[in-house]
């Protein structure tokens, strides 16, 4: 095993067969692997994000991050993008889907997959995370700080995310869910919901919840970073992805 990987932005085909920009990182080895596809949070598709997708390449993966924000303003920096997708009340669930969708069926069209993909998403990506799981053939989702499952986005956010409840029931693989206790979106309460939601429906989640950890807590680039929660909730993410997805 080498720790070598090529990382570089290439096109794919999304929803409606639109051909969308994203990042992509492999490690330099032909083993089998599973697949890794990364949802960006609502601040875009940015640097962070991209590390993100290359960790995932270091330790094993092929890892891809559609942008999801590329038809309405390709070119703009993840800022400018993210500011003018946020005033049209974010991205369409459907088109959110046919993108990840795409970027999975890419993963498991490389020579090395063992045609196996999980999903990540971060704040609007962890909605968008267990959104995909609930519409499409997944082997693994995790789930960190979405918002907006169970209840609407507030009238005052300017989003348009719908809850997604009655998609629940089409979960198509386990799920991971990482929570900060001191999240207002989610708050720990729509945690405790969905959680019991799952369990109704007879789903595979596994849901940890941080004290002292607020929203973003992954995020080394902000104030909200909470390293212990940070390092211990990739962990957790390694194991699962090691028993869904394989190394």
């Amino acid at each position: 095993m080498t720790d070598a990987m090529r990382a570089e932005t290439i096109t794919i085909t999304g929803h409606g067969g639109d051909e969308i920009e994203a990042y992509f990182a492999r490690p330099l080895d032909t083993r089998p692997r599973g697949g890794v596809v990364v949802i960006h949070h609502l601040p875009g598709y940015d640097a962070p994000t991209k590390e993100i997708v290359r960790t995932f390449a270091v330790n094993g993966y092929d890892a891809i991050c559609p942008n999801l924000y590329w038809r309405d303003a390709p070119g703009a920096s993840p800022d400018d993008a993210s500011a003018f997708v946020r005033a049209q009340g974010g991205v369409a669930d459907e088109r959110v889907i046919g993108d990840v969708g795409g970027a999975a069926s890419f993963l498991r069209g490389l020579g090395p997959s063992n045609g196996k993909v999980g999903v990540i998403g971060y704040c609007s990506g962890g909605r968008q995370s267990l959104l995909s799981a609930c519409s499409l053939p997944l082997d693994a989702a995790v789930d960190c700080y979405g918002a907006f499952v169970l209840n609407p986005a507030p009238e005052d956010s300017g989003l348009k995310m719908a809850p997604i409840r009655d998609r629940l029931p089409g979960l198509s693989c386990p799920l991971l869910g990482l929570f900060g206790a001191d999240d207002k979106y989610p708050s720990p309460a729509e945690v405790a919901e969905l959680e019991k939601e799952l369990a109704g429906l007879g789903k595979t989640a596994d849901f940890h919840s941080y004290e002292g950890a607020g929203h973003a807590f992954f995020s080394v680039n902000r104030t909200a970073y909470r390293p212990e929660a940070a390092l211990d909730g990739w962990s957790r993410i390694f194991r699962f992805y090691g028993e869904h997805l394989g190394t």
